[in-house]
């Protein structure tokens, strides 16, 4: 007796898209408005709606609004698949190139014909995933909150792959917490290179919100859980990316006066409340005292349009960037604790300013001579940034014969007008800095071509990594709370100085200028002469110093005629003639004499100036 058994069926060939569009398609589904309207009044008489309904009870439907609903299904379920970007990049990259170390347990895969297959996946798994990149067999890690988990993907000097980590924080969600746990796992002891960390947003501002967040928290995070004024966010953020500062908040009370005043392009004020749903002023058409908090505001920004989101937040960054360029200039920007990495450093100087009662703790003034190399940019990785950037242009100032890239900059706004202002960003290959394109064009600076700015930039670094740049810092440190009212208030960065050998000392730093003030507030008998070159630099940096040799007096720097100059002010009328014997000029401004030192020749007449008796 023989048996037969009837072969399997074919497998059907599988075709499955993975998006999102379903709940899109359900979401319109419910929510999108079909039900018909009528119009009554109220007993007031103001117009009011409500829903439909027939003779017997039943919802009354538009069907125009129906066939609308229908359309815009049926186009949406015709539009090619939206992947996700986790399988974007499998898709892209090839599952053979790409590590993915995840939670799922299943994943869709793609053959090298083209057919889609089905995969399962483990704990296990995910190790081998960690291992071959780790080993240099997959050059790509995609890792989760899940895969994120008592694992270490940096450049450790013990595994094969040491090369440099670039991680791409994309979805960084709203935890804090994690977004540090996710970072720390590609920048850990030993080694081999210092990842590069890139936030990832679209060109939609409105996600801004979302990295502004994750900014806020990783700095009060940062302080709380390392017991000092470094931030966790490590410098990942600019000041200007925190949305929730207090230079946005104070922009965001510009930002409502100029809405009020109808100086913004962006919207007006009327339309501005009805599509918010924010009422901004009272029933006399003036602000009210109490505004809409910056977290409610950024909240009902983001059910605007795009484009009309990203025309608001262009004028309120405008606004957050004019107030934080001006907390950086005047030296009042906290940064938390900033690193100098230096090659040399020498201790020529220790003065004890003051010493705890009752501890016995001390407070130093530490004068450190620093030698270190400058780190110039590389002309290749120069030419990748103009090569990316449609607005770069490559310049020479024919003065100096210095190069720089010119990019655009984000703009400066008038708070009072909101007139913008736009601004470029010179990169040159040790510093970078911003100008206003009005003064780029009254400037020496033009546009070369390629060649002649990729030698001129070669030139300029190969000169800048044989220099060594020495000077001579004052560093107050030890127990600085008891004198930190004494400390200088136009400077508050503390920063960390870091040598060659791995010594450190960590304070705030003190300017020539600061020390004379310093000890009189303190107490400290100890005659401290500021040398004449030292006062045209701090002066030219826009510190004022008080002297009192030969006479009391304070030097600043002034604007006139919008060119800088070196003032004297407080001097004695009958002084007038030395003063000019030693260099100095006068000028009769608004019926006041004032006296200027010559911008060249400042530090030969200030000398004059210290060197006679009182």
């Amino acid at each position: 007796m023989s048996s037969s058994r009837k072969p399997a069926p074919a497998r059907e060939p599988l075709d499955i898209n993975l998006d999102c569009k379903e709940y899109i398609i359900d979401y319109l589904e419910r929510a999108f408005p079909t039900r018909q309207m009528q119009i009554f009044k109220d007993d007031t008489g103001t117009p009011r709606s409500l829903p439909m309904t027939d003779e017997h009870g039943n919802p009354v439907y538009n069907p125009e609004a129906e066939a609308a609903r229908a359309e815009l299904i049926e186009k949406l379920c015709a539009m090619p698949p939206i992947m996700s970007a986790l399988d974007a990049l499998l898709e892209h990259f090839g599952h053979e190139t790409v590590a993915e170390v995840t939670g799922r347990t299943k994943r869709l895969i793609t053959a090298s014909d083209g057919r889609q297959k089905l995969e399962s996946r483990s704990a296990r798994t995910s190790q081998a995933e960690a291992a071959a990149f780790q080993a240099g067999r997959k050059r790509i890690l995609v890792f989760s909150d899940a895969g994120g988990t008592g694992r270490s993907y940096h450049a450790s000097l013990d595994a094969a792959n040491q090369e440099q980590r670039v991680h791409l924080l994309l979805e960084p969600g709203w935890r804090a917490d994690r977004a540090i746990q996710g970072l720390g796992r590609t920048h850990r002891t030993h080694q081999a290179a210092t990842p590069l960390f890139r936030p990832v947003t679209t060109d939609c501002k409105g996600e801004l919100r979302f990295t502004s967040t994750i900014a806020r928290r990783l700095d009060s995070l940062g302080a709380l859980t390392r017991g000092q004024r470094q931030t966790g966010g490590q410098g990942l953020f600019d000041p200007a990316d925190n949305l929730e500062s207090e230079y946005a908040c104070a922009a965001l009370l510009s930002w409502f006066d100029l809405l009020a005043a109808g100086k913004l392009a962006s919207t007006s004020l009327d339309e501005f409340q009805h599509r918010t749903g924010l009422e901004l002023v009272d029933k006399d058409g003036v602000l009210k005292d109490e505004m809409p908090p910056i977290q409610r505001w950024l909240n009902r920004i983001l059910a605007l349009p795009i484009a009309l989101q990203n025309s608001i937040f262009d004028e309120f960054l405008a606004l957050i960037e004019t107030r934080v360029s001006a907390a950086r200039d005047a030296g009042r920007l906290d940064v938390g604790v900033e690193t100098i990495l230096v090659d040399r450093a020498t201790l020529i100087d220790d003065i004890i300013l003051r010493t705890d009662p009752l501890t016995g703790a001390t407070s130093h003034l530490l004068t450190i001579e620093i030698a270190r190399r400058r780190n110039p940019v590389t002309l290749e990785r120069i030419l990748r940034i103009a090569d990316g950037d449609a607005s770069a242009r490559f310049m020479i100032n024919r003065k100096s014969g210095k190069s720089a890239l010119r990019t655009r900059a984000r703009a400066l706004m008038e708070e009072k007008e909101g007139t913008p202002i736009p601004r470029v960003e010179m990169m040159r290959p040790t510093r970078n800095e911003y100008m206003r394109e009005d003064d780029l064009y009254e400037s020496s600076w033009e546009e070369v071509t390629r060649e002649t700015f990729s030698t001129t930039w070669a030139g300029e670094v190969e000169a800048a990594r044989q220099a060594v740049d020495s000077e001579t810092i004052r560093l107050a440190t030890g127990l600085l709370l008891p004198i930190w009212s004494a400390l200088p208030s136009d400077h508050l960065a503390v920063n960390r100085i870091v040598d060659g050998e791995g010594r450190s000392w960590l304070g705030r730093l003190v300017f020539d200028d600061h020390v004379p003030p310093l000890f009189a507030r303190l107490g400290i008998d100890r005659a401290e002469a500021l040398p004449a070159d030292a006062v045209v630099k701090a002066v030219t940096a826009g510190r004022s110093i008080d002297v009192s040799q030969p006479f009391p007096l304070t030097i600043k720097r002034s604007l006139v005629n919008g060119s800088p100059r070196i003032e004297l002010v407080g001097c004695p009328h009958d002084r007038l003639p030395w003063l000019k014997s030693i260099g100095c000029f006068t000028e009769v401004i608004q019926y006041r004499t004032r006296v200027f030192v010559p911008v060249p020749s400042a530090e030969t007449v200030l000398s004059g100036l210290f060197e006679e008796p009182s």
